[in-house]
This record gives structure tokens, sequence and C-alpha cells, in this order.
């Protein structure tokens, strides 16, 4: 089986992590290959020609690209354990519209916050807030978003908890006091082995990384 199944990925790159749960959670097997983001290899070239990016999975040598994508395909794939989506149409959808929702807000806002200075941070920061706090109202009070069962938004927003130290730190703002419920779903979803063997629990480490990524662009 592992050699069947190849994750091109970054430790510290939250789509990545979210193929690593995933592939946690259905108990598969693969084999690991790190990138470098700043010298790509001419494997991720071959794999993904039209992006450039990671992840990749390569099962039985074809190529799957994009998280959420490729989370889907796993869970067709693999069907003998922890079903990913939900079972009924309506629901599904509803998973997949609020994992492109972090996509569309989470990501790029997050990106924003050590990209930008000024008003656009500013601007970066409170939007943010403002996404977290909007899935912050579709969790509830349910342990999951997806109620008992940890699933396709949990996957697909998880990974950012590496990251919640360095939004605070850039963002000069707290986490635990804007949303406290996703703070506390993100330590619930952490406890799971298939998170923190695949997450960068170390979220002193993912900020030094981001420093690096800041300086590498000549963010300052």
């Amino acid at each position: 089986m592992a050699e069947e199944v190849v994750l091109l990925g970054f430790w510290a790159s939250p789509v990545a992590m979210r193929v690593k749960i995933a592939l946690a959670e259905k108990e598969i097997d693969y084999v690991s290959r790190e990138q470098n983001l700043f010298n790509k290899s001419s494997l991720l070239l071959e794999m993904n020609p039209v992006y450039k990016r990671i992840p990749v999975l390569i099962h039985q040598g074809k190529p799957i690209c994009e998280s959420l994508i490729i989370i889907q395909y796993i869970d067709e794939v693999w069907k003998h354990k922890a079903p990913l989506f939900p079972s009924d149409p309506c629901e599904r959808a509803h998973a997949r519209f609020w994992a492109d929702y972090v996509d569309e807000h989470i990501y790029p806002n997050a990106r924003l916050l050590w990209a930008s200075k000024g008003e656009r941070q500013e601007a970066a920061k409170k939007s943010l807030i403002e996404s977290f706090k909007a899935l912050e109202g579709e969790l509830g009070d349910r342990p999951y978003f997806g109620g008992a069962s940890f699933g396709l938004i949990d996957i697909a927003l998880i990974p950012f908890f590496s990251f919640f130290y360095t939004f605070e730190t850039l963002g000069k703002f707290s986490m635990e006091e804007e949303c406290p419920k996703i703070v506390a779903w993100a330590k619930r979803c952490s406890q799971r082995e298939t998170v923190s063997k695949s997450v960068v629990l170390d979220q002193h480490k993912a900020y030094e990384f981001v420093l690096e990524l800041m300086a590498w662009h000549g963010v300052k």
C-alpha cells in the first residue's frame, strides 16, 4: 500500500496537513516526499503542471491535486473506514460549502496578515476574525462541525490551529477572547491521534517559519 500512495507536501503547509489527516483517518500507509517550496522538484512540476504546487497525492502513478479534491478522492477510494463526508446529499453539499469558505476566507486573510502592513494588514485581521466568528456560528455547541462526527470541515480548518499564535502575534489580538468556541474546538481536535501526528502543534515553530517566509518575501 505504501508504495502505491505518495504525498508531495511540506511540513508547514496547512493544505498538505489536511491530506495527512485524511490519510490517517483512513489508516492508509503512504510515502511522504517533502518538497522545497522555493526550488520545486521535477516530480512536483510533472505531477501538477498547471498550478505547480502542493499538495499532490500520487496513487498508483496518477496525480490528484488540490487538497479538498484529494480529500474527496480519498473518501471515495477508501470507503472501508471513517467516512469523511456526510452520507446525506444535502449535508454533504453543506460540508463542501463550509470547506470552500475556509479556502476563500481563512487562507487568503491569513496570508495577508503576514504579507502586508498598515491598513491592508488591519483589514485582513478584521476579515480573518469575522471569518472565524462565522465558522464559530456554524459550529455552535457541537463537538465537531459534523456534530458527533469528525469530518470534512474539521479537516479543512484544523491545520490553521498551527498558526493561531502567528495570527495573534502579527495581528495583536487574542483568539481565545475573539473566538473561544473555535479555540476549544481546535484543542478538542488536536487530541485526536490523526490530527496530533499530522498537524504542527508547536505554534512557535510555525511562527518561526512564517518569519522566515516574510524575510524571503522581503516583508519587514
